[in-house]
């Protein structure tokens, strides 16, 4: 334990070490690719243990609304559990784990937010707070779509439904957000010569 925590340290304090000298050298491409990846890695071993159930109970919650609405599917939310009724009479048990939270969605988006430079702090604080709902908004749409496909198509939708409709629906809205926050903001900020799009941060 004592020896894992050392080097932790020491990895935290090269990586600092790192952005420093990218820093200083102006090499702002290389800062932002060190600096997300580093937060990224370090958010995942430090913060993702901690909010992962959490997220899954979040997801569950607003994903079950459609379920009580409709009565196709029940949700506790509180173990991250959805039931799910099918109209050939089976049923099936899906549990939100890691991979469905959408904490590893979430942490990567605040990664790159956290040093891409055409934001203010103010506004990459707004941003990624607006950005984490709407992730967790896309992975509770991609959890709807999902028990409603094996609800109305049974147990054997199951595969079909989240491994290519679901992640093909979630993916869509996050390459929107992304190109929203990142792509279309670089874009608008971006200086020329000796003029500029929209104003400086």
């Amino acid at each position: 334990m004592l020896v894992s925590i050392i080097v932790t340290i020491v990895l935290v304090l090269v990586w600092l070490y790192v952005l420093h000298l990218l820093k200083k050298s102006e090499l702002s491409f290389w800062r932002f690719l060190v600096g997300s990846a580093g937060t990224f890695v370090f958010g995942m071993v430090w913060i993702r243990p901690y909010l992962t159930h959490p997220l899954a109970q979040v997801v569950a919650a607003i994903s079950g609304i459609v379920g009580q609405l409709t009565g196709f599917y029940s949700t506790y939310f509180k173990y991250g559990v959805i039931f799910v009724n099918t109209v050939v009479g089976d049923s099936m048990t899906l549990v939100i784990d890691f991979e469905c939270s959408g904490i590893l969605e979430i942490m990567a988006f605040l990664s790159l937010l956290i040093f891409f430079k055409a934001y203010t702090k103010l506004e990459k604080l707004i941003v990624g707070s607006v950005g984490t709902i709407l992730l967790i908004l896309f992975n509770a749409l991609r959890i709807t779509i999902i028990c409603l496909m094996i609800h109305y198509g049974g147990t054997s939708m199951y595969y079909v439904a989240h491994t290519f409709v679901g992640r093909i629906v979630f993916y869509a809205l996050s390459v929107a957000l992304y190109f929203y926050v990142f792509t279309r903001t670089q874009v608008i900020r971006q200086k020329v010569g000796g003029f500029k799009y929209g104003h400086s941060s």
